[in-house]
């Protein structure tokens, strides 16, 4: 008797479970993909490009500047006093140092200034997808990111949420298909 209780109970929670899953509809999307396809990428990677180049022009101009120093002090080292050859290495210790902590800070600079370019683009994609999700009824939506496993729980071969997406911010695909989940 009991084991027809427990029997009875398994039962229903499986009913219970495959009914509450048929409610679901699970998409996914490539928001790299669709980013690719916005206009104002163009000039997002013009500005980026630009300010690359601004940073790496400081850098050489910093670099060949070091090099001079270092080219007159090994002319002029052998003239030199030992007090005043050690001050002049450690000058130009400190001028390598400086030249190093520039590039770094150029680095953190350039990723500050990309994220910067991107959040607005970035912004009206994830807009554009709960929208699209909430008019569609989607009730989960997964990422395909290059260099990441995609996360998906289930998700149709035919899955039209990224042209969705591409259709709600008014852009065209071209005529190459969107990247399939987990190819990079």
């Amino acid at each position: 008797m009991k084991a027809r209780i427990i029997l009875s109970a398994i039962v229903l929670f499986c009913f219970g479970f495959v009914a509450s899953a048929q409610d679901l509809k699970i998409g996914y999307t490539n928001v790299e993909y669709i980013m690719s396809l916005m206009p104002e990428m163009e000039q997002i990677d013009a500005d980026i490009q630009d300010y690359s180049n601004q940073l790496g022009q400081q850098i050489q101009t910093k670099s060949q500047n070091f090099q001079q120093q270092v080219q007159t002090y090994q002319q002029s080292a052998q003239t030199m006093t030992e007090e005043a050859r050690a001050t002049k290495e450690q000058e130009l210790q400190s001028l390598q140092q400086e030249i190093q902590k520039f590039e770094q800070d150029a680095q953190s600079s350039y990723q500050r200034k990309l994220q910067e370019l991107l959040e607005p683009v970035q912004t009206k994609v994830y807009n554009a997808i709960n929208a699209v999700a909430a008019e569609n009824n989607y009730t989960h939506v997964f990422s395909d990111s290059a260099g990441q496993a995609p996360i998906l729980l289930y998700t149709r071969d035919d899955d039209p949420f990224t042209d969705l997406v591409i259709a709600k911010l008014g852009l065209e695909a071209p005529d190459t298909p969107a990247p399939s989940p987990g190819s990079n």
